[in-house]
């Protein structure tokens, strides 16, 4: 955060919207990104000013909408620089290399990087906060079981059957972000649908406490869904441990879980390197698309870009206006009301420093640049929202209808909140079950079968000039010709 925005605590927010061409708004940098221009604080005490952009559809033409899909630039090339060191500097010195790193960045030093869980004491929660973590594990255990996939044998020639099995991925690690916030209801998100899977080995990396402990509440998820090793690191530092394996620390076959783009570079990193690791998707900061027709409540409305603004100064969030008669000016007032009363009003303030509004003529055109843009979550706050179900092609997870807050999908509802970001939601899933097994098929033939397909294949074989493909057929079926001695 810098020196402007950091000396207010608490600060009263001045909100303003202005709608504007887009040629006066965006500068155009080689990679065709487009920045939102920042527009800085009026310099008058306790007060932050904001300015979030906004466009009329009907005014722009291609070019520009397709300008408004892009988000805040993220420099992965710079921040490569800065992670390689340390994914070399791990896998070369293992544990030592990230006790340091601990050092350096969270001013913490570890007696040990890695706990057995099972040798953990019970943590004291308040019931009332264990209550809700074990509603929420409940409703996250139901959702994620029903995506079981029976296993079906399809014999597609008589004589030759096929099926698909799944299997577990045996070693996983789950990333919890903290710094700034905890996050246990990330813990349950990654290790519910592990647990359901089988997955032998679970390892959970989350940054330490301040005194080298873990978040209590972290901790009673990961010992109510399964985990096996918690990793007390964060960072990029964290990924690599997990990936390349330490001393105390598993090496993991798979990745998952959000963080900052140091945390994102990591991964995306090391799913190219030697490490052999996969990982769940490329998932950036936060962000929500709001649609809101003249049913919707202003209040909600607002609370719901805060909700994901609040995340970090590099969230983005997005308002459609589908239709006539929605008291803009009223959105605009929640906002700074509700925005200058937050505790993590300041990093709100700032993502809505490049966030935007739009204007469209309907909802029909509303879920049409919803569409463009992807989201991370789209929230449609309309009457009758169920009916424009059909109409959504790209979105991480969506919310219909005016009691459908993003927020609920974040901890209970049952869906999986690590979500694909930046615009991936065009072709990436959130996590699930399936996320955590891998698929297996299986053929078997009997004697009609191969007599009936083998010639196919040979022929095919033969097209190809692969004699020896050819052979194990033909071969086969001549035995077949040969009369048994019994």
């Amino acid at each position: 955060m810098d020196a402007a925005f950091s000396s207010f605590v608490r600060p009263n927010l001045v909100f303003s919207t202005q709608i504007v061409g887009l040629s006066r708004l965006f500068c155009f940098p080689k990679h065709e990104k487009c920045i939102l221009k920042r527009v800085l604080p009026v310099p008058r005490p306790q007060t932050i000013q904001c300015t979030m952009k906004s466009y009329r559809l009907s005014d722009l033409n291609n070019t520009e909408v397709q300008k408004l899909k892009a988000r805040p630039r993220i420099d992965f090339t710079s921040i490569f620089s800065v992670v390689k060191p340390i994914v070399d500097d791990v896998q070369s010195r293992g544990d030592a290399a990230v006790v340091d790193y601990t050092i350096k960045f969270d001013k913490v030093v570890l007696k040990n990087t890695v706990e057995i869980v099972s040798d953990l004491p019970d943590p004291e929660i308040n019931p009332a906060v264990k209550e809700a973590f074990d509603v929420a594990f409940e409703n996250i255990y139901a959702f994620h079981a029903a995506q079981r996939v029976p296993e079906r044998i399809v014999e597609n020639m008589s004589g030759v059957k096929c099926k698909r099995i799944a299997r577990c991925i045996g070693s996983v690690g789950l990333y919890v972000p903290g710094g700034t916030a905890v996050l246990p209801s990330t813990a349950l998100m990654l290790s519910v649908p592990a647990l359901i899977a089988g997955c032998k080995t679970i390892v959970l990396a989350t940054p330490p406490s301040s005194d080298g402990t873990i978040c209590k509440e972290v901790l009673y998820c990961a010992k109510k869904a399964g985990v096996t090793h918690i990793l007390k690191a964060g960072g990029a530092q964290a990924i690599s441990a997990m990936a390349w394996g330490t001393e105390s620390c598993p090496k993991v076959d798979k990745i998952f879980g959000p963080g900052n783009q140091y945390v994102t570079a990591a991964k995306m990193f090391l799913q190219n390197s030697e490490a052999m690791v996969s990982i769940d998707m490329p998932a950036g900061p936060s962000e929500v698309l709001v649609i809101a027709d003249r049913h919707a409540d202003p209040a909600h409305v607002a609370a719901d870009l805060l909700s994901q603004a609040e995340h970090g100064p590099d969230s983005q969030v997005v308002l459609v206006v589908a239709g006539d008669r929605v008291d803009f000016g009223a959105i605009e007032t929640e906002i700074s009301k509700q925005c200058a009363s937050l505790p993590r009003g300041q990093f709100a303030s700032k993502a809505l420093d490049h966030s935007f509004a739009v204007f469209a003529r309907d909802i029909s055109e509303a879920i049409s640049f919803s569409n463009l843009y992807a989201p991370e979550h789209l929230i449609i706050n309309t009457r009758d929202a169920e009916k424009w179900e059909g109409l959504i092609e790209n979105a991480g997870s969506v919310f219909l209808g005016r009691w459908s807050p993003e927020s609920i999908g974040d901890y209970a509802s049952g869906t999986n909140h690590v979500l694909p970001t930046y615009g991936y939601a065009r072709m990436y899933s959130g996590v699930s079950l399936d996320s955590f097994l891998k698929y297996i098929t299986v053929q078997s033939l009997n004697e009609e079968g191969l007599r009936r397909l083998g010639p196919y294949v040979a022929q095919m074989a033969e097209v190809e000039g692969l004699e020896a493909h050819r052979r194990a057929v033909t071969l086969r079926l001549q035995s077949l010709e040969v009369p048994s001695p019994l």
